[in-house]
């Protein structure tokens, strides 16, 4: 068996003296694990960071081996990564996030905005947005995405400001003003007729609202926690909208 991808390293595992097992999510194949020879070396260590775009060539006798990985540089991008909070920890808290999913399953699209976005970390304004987008897309391919086209009251498609905790769907203004204490804010950037960039408040209420279905849908029937990078990433991603924010409570939105 054999197979050819571009692949994005997520990270790696020490395996025997030398060797390492690389975890990488492939365009067409999904997230993949693979063992590399001299994976340890100098001449490796460099090219297996996470972050990184490769391409990998897999071998092994049967499918479902763990197999070979042959790994060749395509962007080395680890270096930039570590420049900025935002993307430090962004790249491990979308590696976890890509984990939700079942391994060896497709999702091209995810690959092409996990592409995107690493290229758009240094700017937090953009990650941030960006990152929330990923958390949707994520949730969506779960099968728990969220339905932010029309509200669910009145299948009206303007005025979108809410967005119901019970059935993640979008309400209007004027459906959803009975139980405004009670829903999830909709972010003006998130809704169809947004066309407004991300600023301080959209984004926490962005963060709030994803993080609240994930916690519901996935975290909470897993009996998993969310990843500390989740939370350092919202910190810095805000922070850099608002220098004087020190603290955010509630990062993950589950008390939404």
């Amino acid at each position: 068996m054999q197979w050819q991808d571009n692949a994005i390293i997520l990270g790696v595992k020490r395996h025997g003296e030398t060797s390492v097992i690389a975890e990488v999510m492939t365009r067409d194949r999904g997230r993949h694990l693979g063992l590399v020879r001299s994976g340890r070396s100098r001449a490796m260590q460099p090219v297996l960071q996470a972050g990184n775009a490769v391409e990998v060539i897999w071998r092994a006798r049967l499918d479902e081996h763990l197999g070979e990985f042959r790994v060749e540089p395509v962007t080395l991008r680890a270096a930039r990564l570590m420049e900025t909070a935002t993307a430090v920890y962004g790249v491990q808290a979308m590696g976890a996030l890509l984990r939700l999913l079942p391994e060896r399953d497709p999702h091209p699209h995810l690959f092409d905005a996990l592409e995107v976005i690493l290229d758009h970390l240094h700017n937090p304004a953009d990650a941030g947005e960006l990152f929330v987008r990923f958390e949707l897309a994520v949730l969506n391919d779960l099968g728990f995405g969220l339905d932010l086209a029309e509200c669910a009251a009145t299948g009206a498609r303007s005025d979108l400001v809410y967005v119901s905790p019970k059935s993640g769907r979008a309400v209007s203004r004027a459906a959803g003003a009975p139980w405004a204490d009670k829903m999830l804010l909709l972010p003006p950037f998130l809704s169809i007729e947004g066309n407004h960039a991300a600023d301080f408040d959209s984004l926490s209420a962005a963060f709030r609202l994803t993080g609240f279905f994930l916690h519901r849908h996935v975290y909470e029937p897993r009996g998993i926690e969310v990843v500390a990078a989740r939370e350092g990433f919202v910190q810095a991603a805000l922070k850099a909208l608002n220098p004087a924010l020190r603290t955010l409570s509630d990062p993950n939105g589950v008390s939404a």
